[in-house]
């Protein structure tokens, strides 16, 4: 009889887990349809301010208060608060971009000051060398402005590219977030056990890869980032090293009036051991010191909200 009821529980609770997660999958799709019949630049800049205001009464604000401190020991509090004030106001600016993503890029080369997104010679350059060298190629980014953006700007100039990203924990609602991005960038890989083995064959058939590199992995190498050690999932450098491929960092810049710039590294040099293999926590390194770089630019736009050491 127990076990009867243990199994008559058991369907119950799988059954209302169905349940919440299509009513949840239809929510936030509805509420997807619903912004992407707002203005984007007004829904920005309104959800920017609420977030100014909310977000310093969220737990996350005192982690990011510790994590700047401790980054820029040489700032005052009212500087941390500033930079703090910019973090909240771009996460508010992503949340009103996403739904009109398929039209965030719109880049166009012989009129580059026309739209809202924007490029460099150089990146434009090393795009087209990508997109026809017919060589895999593996991309780091970084969670900065609009980290969508780079996406955006790949599918755009035909480049044949997969990203690696973590699925929503309810099902209804990543569903919905995945319509969304489908039309809009190239193959999506969800993370998991087998994401590395889907990465590989990817790299295998020529594609370029791209992956967030930027926060905290448990299992992972030692770097250090901001003077502090830190732990960066090694999976990239391991594909490097199993497929022996170029390495190149992407970023997206939040420009003033709403506009983005997309920027693109040369391939970098990584370290190698005594046999030539791709050294992989030197690896890690070099690339954490050039996200670094990328945050130090531009500290306001980078997610300080996450407990990057531990």
């Amino acid at each position: 009889m127990t076990a009867d009821v243990r199994r008559i529980g058991i369907r119950l609770a799988l059954g209302l887990r169905r349940v919440v997660n299509a009513v949840a999958g239809h929510i936030a799709a509805f509420f997807l349809r619903l912004l992407r019949l707002t203005d984007p630049d007004r829904t920005a800049d309104l959800f920017a301010a609420a977030m100014r205001s909310i977000g310093p009464r969220l737990r996350e604000h005192r982690i990011g208060r510790a994590n700047l401190t401790a980054a820029f020991p040489e700032k005052s509090a009212a500087e941390i608060e500033a930079i703090l004030a910019g973090v909240w106001d771009n996460l508010g600016r992503v949340a009103a971009e996403f739904p009109h993503l398929d039209r965030m890029w719109d880049y166009d080369r012989a009129n580059p000051e026309a739209g809202r997104a924007e490029s460099t010679p150089q990146t434009d350059a090393y795009f087209d060398r990508m997109r026809d060298d017919g060589k895999p190629a593996l991309v780091f980014a970084a969670h900065l402005a609009n980290w969508e953006e780079p996406a955006l700007a790949a599918k755009a100039g035909g480049l044949d590219f997969a990203f690696l990203f973590r699925r929503p924990n309810l099902s209804g609602i990543s569903d919905a977030i995945m319509a969304v991005r489908a039309g809009a960038m190239g193959t999506m890989i969800a993370g998991g056990p087998d994401a590395p083995f889907r990465i590989a064959r990817a790299l295998e058939q020529g594609r370029h890869v791209a992956l967030l590199v930027d926060q905290h992995y448990g299992n992972g190498v030692d770097v250090t980032f901001f003077g502090r050690t830190c732990k960066a999932n090694p999976m990239l450098a391991r594909l490097a090293r199993h497929i022996d491929c170029p390495i190149h960092g992407t970023r997206a810049i939040r420009l003033p009036n709403h506009r983005f710039r997309v920027e693109m590294t040369d391939a970098i040099t990584v370290p190698r051991d005594a046999g030539g293999r791709v050294d992989v926590q030197g690896t890690m390194q070099v690339i954490t010191t050039i996200v670094e770089g990328w945050v130090r630019e531009h500290p306001e736009q980078w997610l300080w909200l996450h407990r990057r050491w531990r």
